[in-house]
This record gives structure tokens, C-alpha cells and sequence, in this order.
């Protein structure tokens, strides 16, 4: 097998990371776009960057871009001229900050690279250098090479996405991720789990990324259960480390059907990606372990019988932490159907272990339902 590897040029890792990073980004440029959730601390990235000489400009924004909120951000990073972007935030910000660090030098409708309602044509141009700071733990968006950009008016998630993409410094403090509120943080945590989980099972998977996978799976599963309880600094420490593993094992070894599905249930209803994703995880290890070959099916029980008691134990224990069922994001019997369709061409599709038929996607969804 031929494998192609593909990080962040740098990756700072570890508490207090943020605080030893400010040269670092400074290196980047001299005019800088910082974009930041409002509840991030945008002034511990910007102060030093400024005392430093440098000149920092904001955009703040929570959630998933849509297309509309992109092109406005799009005019007004123009007018700021930067030559670097930084972004601070969750998943979602760090999408916002990748998408215009690529856009801004294009030329053109920027809507043309997307993909489904543009050509997913490759940049004309190469990205502005672009620095990534998670400030929760689940996407790891700070390791991959794609955005995705909400369309609401048609329900659906589009990928902007190109190689040069990569973040040039991903700067990743378990730290900041402390003040994460409850249903964020098992929405997170989960969307953690489920990009170790999957790239394991892809048939995708590399030596690179199952060593990644095997280290990552079964510390996500206590981590997860770590930082809903009572959780410390190695809990909080595991978690940030098992969600940038996902970021590079799902970049080099693709995904599964859990996202396959997420992709097209979130852009319908709006609900948390991460949220999607924790609830369709143990109906579609139900669908494909038992049609797997190989030992992967058994060290997957494995790992989640010693943190869980098994699968069963585990959805028992999501239950108990209150994630709505697939109905309560929205998602009717009588949508089934379309989304199963729409699902099966998704690329996150394309890398699970086995091929699913539609009729099998909706029986998947009737689970996360019931």
C-alpha cells in the first residue's frame, strides 16, 4: 500500500502550549485576520501578537458557516488585507478561519471550489498562511485540510477543500478547552471518539493511522467518561490529544457511515454536528462489526466492553447524559428516506468497512430514534 501523510506543518501540544506559541505565530505575517468565538479570549492571541508589532484584526462568529456569513466575512477580510489567518474557537471557527484563509487570495467566485454547488475546483492560488487553536475538543479541524460551509435555504453541508489548506501551526492547549459547558462538551467528546473509531474501521485505514487508532480509541472512551464526571487535567489532557489524533487519522484514512450520515442530517436540521454523530456511532457499529473480517470488529468490543461493558452499557451511558435521540433533532420518519439517499454518495460514505444499502441506513436511523 501506498500511504500519503498529510499535517500541520507545526504542532504545538500540551497545557499552558498558547502562552509558548506567541513567536511562533508572530513568524506567520505581519497583518493578521484573527477569527474568534465570542466566548474565546481573542485578546490572549492578539495582545502579545500586537506587542510584538504585528497588526490584528477581528471578525467574531459562533457556528457552522453558512455560504452568506463566509462572502460577508470574504468582503470584509479584503478590506483588512491580511497575509495570515489565525483563528480561535471550535471546530466550527476554525472552519470559518481555514475557508477565508483560502478564499482570500483566490480570484474569482469563490463559490466555484466548493463542492455540490460549485465545481470543487482546486484554489488558483495558494492559502494564506493559517494558524488553528482549538478551544474544544472533538473535530480536530487543527489537522485536516477541509471546511465545510452550511447552505441553510437547501439543507445542506458543502466542503471547500484542497491539499494547501493545512493549517501551517496548529496550537492545541487541552487548557482552553476547560470551560466547555456540559452538552458541548459530550457532543465534542463524542465526535472525538467516533473520528478515531471510524478511520480505524476504514477501509482506508493505513499502518500510519491504526497505530494512531489504537493508542486513541481506548483512551477517547475513559476520556470521554472522564470529562463528564468529575474531570481533572489528565482527563481534560486526553480528550484535546485523542481529538487532534481524529483530525489526522480521519485526514489520511477518511471516515465512515456515522459521518456519512452527520453530514446530511446536520445540514437539514441544524443540530450539532458532534451531537449527530454520538448517536448514530453504536446503531452503525451494530450494522458493520458483524460483517467485518479480521480482528478489528473484536479490539473495538474490546476496548469499549473495559470502558463501558459493552455496546449495549455504552448507548445506556449516552442516554444518560441526555443526547436527544435523532427525532428530537428534527429528524421525522418520513425524512429517512431522502437522507438515506443523499447519504450513500457523500466521501465520508465511501470509506466504511462495508457498503450499505439505503433500506440498512434507515434501519441505522430508526435505532438513533427510538
Amino acid at each position: 500500500m501506498t500511504i500519503s501523510l498529510q499535517l500541520p506543518d507545526r504542532i504545538l501540544f500540551g497545557r499552558g502550549a498558547l502562552d509558548e506559541a506567541a513567536d511562533l505565530l508572530a513568524d506567520l505575517g505581519t497583518r493578521f485576520l484573527l477569527v474568534h468565538a465570542p466566548s474565546a479570549d481573542a485578546e490572549r492571541v492578539a495582545a502579545p501578537l500586537r506587542n510584538a508589532g504585528r497588526t490584528v484584526e477581528t471578525i467574531s462568529t459562533r457556528g457552522e458557516p453558512a455560504l452568506s456569513d463566509l462572502l460577508k466575512f470574504l468582503e470584509h477580510g479584503r478590506t483588512v488585507a491580511p497575509d495570515a489567518v489565525i483563528a480561535l474557537g471550535g471546530g466550527s471557527v476554525l472552519d470559518t478561519g481555514k475557508a477565508l484563509a483560502a478564499l482570500l487570495p483566490a480570484s474569482g467566485d469563490p463559490v466555484r471550489h466548493l463542492e455540490v454547488v460549485g465545481d470543487g475546483l482546486p484554489l488558483d492560488r495558494p492559502p494564506l498562511p493559517f494558524a488553528a487553536i482549538p478551544t474544544t475538543a472533538g473535530t480536530g479541524s487543527e489537522a485536516t485540510r477541509n471546511a465545510v460551509i452550511g447552505l441553510p435555504e437547501a439543507g445542506r453541508k458543502v466542503s471547500l477543500r484542497d491539499a494547501r489548506m493545512m493549517a501551517r501551526l496548529a496550537i492545541v492547549d487541552p487548557a482552553l478547552t476547560e470551560s466547555v459547558p456540559p452538552a458541548l462538551r459530550l457532543a465534542s467528546g463524542l465526535d472525538a471518539v467516533v473520528q478515531v473509531i471510524e478511520p480505524y474501521l476504514s477501509n482506508r485505514a493505513n499502518s500510519f493511522t491504526d497505530a494512531l487508532c489504537r493508542d486513541a480509541i481506548p483512551r477517547g472512551l475513559h476520556a470521554l467518561r472522564a470529562v463528564m464526571g468529575a474531570p481533572d487535567a489528565t482527563a481534560w489532557h486526553e480528550m484535546a490529544f485523542v481529538s487532534l489524533t481524529g483530525g489526522i487519522a480521519l485526514n489520511n484514512a477518511g471516515l465512515g457511515a456515522v459521518h456519512g450520515l452527520a453530514g446530511v442530517i446536520g445540514g437539514r436540521t441544524g443540530a450539532a454536528h458532534g451531537a449527530i454523530c454520538g448517536r448514530l456511532l453504536v446503531p452503525v457499529l451494530r450494522m458493520n462489526l458483524p460483517r467485518m473480517d479480521g480482528p478489528r470488529p473484536d479490539e473495538i468490543r474490546a476496548w469499549i466492553d473495559a470502558a463501558y461493558g459493552g455496546l449495549d452499557a455504552f448507548e445506556a451511558w449516552i442516554d444518560s447524559q441526555d443526547l436527544p435521540k435523532l427525532d428530537a433533532m428534527g429528524v421525522t420518519s418520513a425524512d429517512r428516506p431522502a437522507i438515506a439517499d443523499a447519504s450513500v454518495s457523500s466521501s465520508s460514505m465511501r470509506g466504511n468497512p462495508v457498503a450499505l444499502t439505503t433500506d440498512e441506513l434507515q434501519e441505522i436511523m430508526a435505532h438513533a430514534a427510538a
